[in-house]
């Protein structure tokens, strides 16, 4: 099994997938599940299949991961796309992010999906879009899936069970002052507006932490002011990453920072990438712990498409994130099989 997914995910690499461009990678993935023996279906670039033991009443299982990659960093000195294994490493693009987890759960699927012991249906989804959070990926493939009661989410996470995830909004500020002559002190400067309430975003505590999370936090990325050097700026703008934990909506965390701004109005870009999390007795849960024991239990600082999924979910995967997006990218072949084992043992433990 293991064999095979090394095979899947040496093809996969070899076919550039960038976002909005993993036409090919789609075409790849459906001809693997229909050689597998199950009928996959497609909606633009994402690619699923459902169980062929299915049984009304049971839980249903999502298996999601993603195969759509970053564009190759600046570092690389190996060709991107060329899957070479060296003492032990699988190099090449999306690999690491998240190609090792899919072609897991993939073979995970398909090993299992007919299995008349198991005790939840399955469906797999192999989804665009992923590292853009873009609107074509699992967003658009949700409405056209049975009822999902809770999903495992194939990313590198050493196969420890990420059991809660931080959302995301990306937030721009403005000030608004009055021009005037700089020599003379005239007008009222819109800079330093925004950097009073720049400072007091930098020093602001939110009210409610979380076990797993910690605290929700924001941070100021980039500012913008000013037309030329005698001029005061009547204008200031700049961008907030505001990341946060499942004790806050977004839309709750953006109206309590609005509050500690004097000055400046906030507009959310958007509030769709909500914190995710899953109950530590989900069956889900209960069984991932007893399949891998010793796996620890956390919460994760970096976004999935866990954030547009509306039910429980776990985010497991072989790899390790500190290598995601990073040149020469690699994932051990030793992981894949141990994937491939782990998310068997899940599921058959469920």
């Amino acid at each position: 099994m293991a064999d095979s997914a090394i095979e899947l995910l040496k093809q996969l690499i070899s076919i550039p997938s960038l976002s909005r461009e993993e036409s090919g990678t789609a075409d790849a993935i459906a001809l693997w599940l229909q050689n597998g023996g199950v009928e996959p279906q497609r909606h633009l670039h994402n690619v699923w299949a459902k169980s062929r033991n299915w049984q009304d009443g049971r839980p249903t299982v999502l298996l999601n991961s993603h195969h759509d990659t970053v564009k190759p960093a600046a570092g690389y000195t190996r060709d991107p796309h060329r899957a070479d294994i060296e003492d032990g490493k699988l190099y090449g693009l999306g690999s690491n992010d998240a190609g090792g987890a899919l072609v897991s759960l993939i073979t995970a699927f398909l090993t299992l999906e007919n299995d008349p012991d198991l005790a939840v249906n399955l469906v797999v989804a192999a989804t665009a879009e992923e590292e853009i959070s873009g609107p074509n990926g699992i967003a658009a493939l949700l409405p056209l899936l049975p009822k999902i009661d809770c999903g495992i989410v194939g990313e590198p996470t050493l196969m420890d069970l990420a059991v809660a995830e931080r959302g995301l909004v990306v937030i721009d500020g403005e000030t608004r002052g009055e021009s005037g002559h700089a020599a003379r002190k005239e007008g009222v400067n819109a800079l330093y507006l925004a950097l009073d309430d720049i400072a007091a975003i930098r020093d602001h505590a939110f009210a409610r932490s979380s076990e797993r999370l910690g605290p929700t936090g924001a941070a100021v990325t980039v500012i913008q002011s000013g037309t030329q050097h005698n001029v005061v700026p009547d204008r200031c703008t700049f961008v907030v990453d505001l990341r946060v934990n499942e004790a806050y909506t977004n839309e709750e965390a953006v109206a309590e920072l609005q509050l500690v701004c004097r000055h400046a109005e906030l507009k959310p870009r958007s509030l769709r990438l909500q914190s995710s999390g899953i109950a530590e007795d989900h069956f889900l849960i209960a069984a991932a712990r007893r399949a891998l024991p010793n796996a620890k239990l956390y919460g994760s600082p970096t976004l999935s498409d866990q954030a547009l999924m509306p039910f429980p979910t776990l985010k497991l995967g072989p790899g390790n994130s500190a290598r995601s997006h990073s040149a020469d990218e690699f994932i051990w072949v030793e992981e894949v099989g141990a994937g491939v084992e782990g998310y068997l043992a899940v599921l058959r433990n469920c």
